[in-house]
């Protein structure tokens, strides 16, 4: 596991500034205000948004280009190894962050199955995703929507990361049913030098009266509340992360138990001598099938705790 030393500032972006939360909740303290401008396109300068309901825009055309935000798209996608080294940065200064200023989030969809297989990111994976409860969504709407920050990651040779990260609310997200279907994702944590980003989506008892316990999103996931809470504390990516209580029934439900064993996926293969996944082509040998330890023996993988511990 590389060791890293994180360093992060904040700065407003809008002109309003926030009350700090009470000290047992978020916190928006130390903002610094800056000018609008600042927020602005800093690579794609020539974009042109559609005439659209969508907030938030991607060049589009290709699986690829789907997951770059046009503001900061620089013309042409990151080779491999950059794209790796950007999400990586990514999660962890997203939870860095999140979790110094005592706001609730926990990782979703691919990023959690790929804390489930080794604590890391897939690496075929463009984009990641987070979500957040909807009461916690309309507090960062209010208190840190448009913020820029700054983040320094000090590598174990030394050498220094400096990134910036904006933080941007979906006007929108206060609509909590699909509606036409453009704006699902709810929020996006954006780094502004490449464009990719971290999909921040929203959960809520729509139904509270009808359906009580039953959280959902725009794009249909469903969850009760006794798989989601209590939230279960785990590192990802080198880096203090929260995962859902139910995470192996919340990824059979997704997924299906087969993505739970399957050792060869998007030209990459499962190695667990190295309890990682590489590219085919590059592993030496003959790698037998590997079924994940949670998954023996064969039958339903168990949820609670002791699921958890199998599983790390």
């Amino acid at each position: 596991m590389r060791l890293h030393r994180l360093f992060t500032t904040t700065f407003l972006l809008t002109s309003v500034v926030a009350a700090p939360g009470p000290s047992s909740g978020p916190s928006a303290e130390n903002v610094k205000r800056v000018a609008n401008s600042e927020a602005g396109p800093r690579q794609n300068k020539n974009y042109q948004l559609p005439v659209d309901t969508k907030y938030f825009h991607e060049p589009g055309g290709t699986n690829e280009l789907g997951h770059y935000d046009i503001r900061y798209y620089a013309g042409s996608p990151v080779s491999y190894e950059e794209r790796g080294d950007t999400l990586h940065h990514l999660i962890r200064s997203y939870l860095t962050v999140f979790r110094e200023r005592n706001i609730e989030t926990w990782i979703a969809h691919g990023t959690l199955l790929g804390w489930w297989w080794n604590g890391k990111i897939m690496p075929w994976d463009w984009d990641l995703d987070t979500q957040v409860s909807a009461s916690t969504l309309t507090w960062l709407g209010e208190n840190l929507n448009m913020t820029m920050h700054n983040y320094t990651s000090i590598n174990p040779d030394g050498t220094e990361v400096n990134r910036e990260y904006l933080l941007d609310i979906n006007p929108n997200h206060i609509e909590r049913v699909r509606g036409d279907g453009m704006n699902v994702i709810d929020a996006r944590w954006i780094d502004v030098r490449t464009g990719l980003f971290i999909d921040i989506t929203g959960l809520s008892e729509v139904n509270p009266s009808t359906q009580p316990g039953i959280w959902t999103c725009k794009n249909f996931h469903r969850y009760r509340t006794r798989d989601l809470y209590p939230l279960r504390e785990t590192e990802f990516e080198g880096v203090k992360a929260l995962v859902p209580y139910s995470f192996d029934k919340i990824l059979t439900q997704e997924y299906s138990t087969r993505a739970l064993t399957k050792t060869l996926h998007e030209g990459h293969q499962w190695v667990p001598e190295q309890k990682e996944w590489v590219k085919q082509g590059t592993v030496q040998g003959t790698i037998q099938p590997h079924v994940p330890r949670s998954l023996q023996p064969e039958g339903e993988p168990e949820s609670g705790l002791k699921n958890l511990f199998r599983v790390l």
